[in-house]
């Protein structure tokens, strides 16, 4: 049995650049130089063949393994300090939103303190907080007492009277007649 070479892609017999076929018939002999892609010829054998099967590249060499394990222990390396630095960047902006308050606080406070400054802002003040009167004015308090308003009518307490808002109001009325009347 003869071993036959084999081309690269398993197609037949490997030929030689250049090399020429010569084929025989009867008793001359022609030769003609061809490429081999341009004409196919099917080999016969006799026995068994064995047949090559072209080798799979591997799915994952050694090589890419090991980049990837690089890349994955830089992506775990780079994790923490990138974690660390977004956190105390939203930490400064955090510190400068409460500075901005904080600057906004004091430029009312200044103009506050202005206010202060003007000797008639001190009286309108001293007049509503203090209740201060000049001299020759007579003050007017009004306070708001509901209950002690119908005490003194003879009715009951307002805020326990129940009814509709009409009632109340057409009460009332009739309450400020009978003091006008008296």
């Amino acid at each position: 049995m003869t071993t036959q070479r084999r081309a690269p892609s398993g197609q037949g017999p490997a030929r030689r650049p250049g090399s020429a076929r010569v084929r025989t018939t009867g008793s001359t002999r022609i030769q003609r130089n061809r490429p081999s892609a341009s004409r196919r010829t099917v080999t016969v054998s006799r026995g068994t063949t064995k047949r090559t099967v072209a080798p799979r590249p591997r799915a994952l060499t050694g090589r890419a393994t090991v980049l990837i394990i690089v890349l994955i222990a830089l992506a775990l390396a780079y994790t923490y300090p990138l974690r660390v630095y977004l956190a105390q960047r939203s930490q400064i902006e955090q510190l400068e939103a409460d500075q901005a308050t904080q600057r906004e606080k004091i430029a009312q406070t200044s103009q506050e303190l202005q206010k202060w400054n003007d000797p008639e802002y001190v009286r309108a003040q001293a007049r509503e907080k203090l209740f201060y009167v000049r001299p020759g004015e007579t003050p007017l308090l009004v306070l708001n007492d509901p209950a002690g308003a119908a005490a003194e009518a003879g009715q009951k307490d307002p805020a326990a009277a129940s009814g509709p808002w009409y009632d109340t109001m057409w009460n009332s009325v009739r309450a400020a007649d009978a003091e006008s009347s008296e």
